[in-house]
């Protein structure tokens, strides 16, 4: 269905996720039919150029597959409050980029008819288009029910990223080690560079930035499964 049609795709969130999510689905051959305005819309003009601005019920009327990138305390409200005003509809693919949240958050569509689909990016997005070339070389965590997980993987796959399948009940625990990785990575690097800055070394970012980028690998490496042979 998704590789062999080409859709009509709405974005509800245009942050740093949506319009590359956007672009990279515009880019697999599916039309951008609208979205929503966001914190930067002129950064999201730039990924999306000529898509319309658009409000989120427009949006929904308009797509047959809607994307879901806004934070993960507004989506729940988002989801119930399309739904209290009818605008899921029948057949529709809506699909969320929160790591925290499986497709129990989507019930609100889905019991209106929607199909429930939730896709992560392992990617720390800048809203520009360096995100699509990271995109090429990420992961996705992928959360569908059974029957259209196969659309939530093609989906995945049309981003750019390797689906890899996470279960309902798993995604509490993946979000804290994506939150962990990220947070932790960025805390430590903040504090090195305070420290070198402090002893003048300038540019402190650059500076670390070879040591920085050797030490994960070699991290990434040892970490793998199975592990490398050197």
């Amino acid at each position: 269905m998704v590789r062999d049609g080409r859709l009509g795709v709405g974005i509800i969130g245009a942050g740093r996720v949506g319009p590359v999510i956007g672009a990279a689905l515009g880019g697999a051959g599916h039309a951008i039919v609208g979205i929503t305005s966001g914190s930067d819309d002129e950064r999201a003009s730039a990924v999306l150029p000529e898509v319309p601005v658009l409000d989120a019920l427009e949006v929904v009327r308009r797509a047959e597959l809607v994307i879901l990138a806004v934070p993960t305390d507004q989506l729940a409200s988002l989801v119930a409050g399309i739904a209290e005003v009818g605008g899921w509809q029948i057949g529709q693919l809506v699909l969320h980029t929160d790591p925290a949240h499986g497709t129990d958050v989507l019930r609100p569509a889905a019991e209106r008819g929607a199909i429930p689909l939730a896709v992560h990016p392992a990617i720390t997005f800048t809203g520009t288009s360096i995100d699509l070339r990271q995109l090429q070389a990420g992961f996705a965590a992928v959360t569908a029910p059974a029957p259209v997980l196969p659309i939530a993987q093609a989906l995945a796959v049309e981003m750019g990223c390797e689906p890899i399948v996470i279960a309902e009940e798993d995604r509490p625990a993946y979000a804290d080690a994506i939150q962990a990785a990220t947070e932790f990575s960025r805390s430590i690097i903040g504090q090195s560079t305070a420290r070198l800055r402090e002893i003048g070394v300038e540019n402190p970012g650059g500076y670390l930035s070879a040591l920085v980028q050797s030490t994960v690998e070699r991290a990434l490496r040892e970490a793998s499964d199975p592990p490398p042979l050197i």
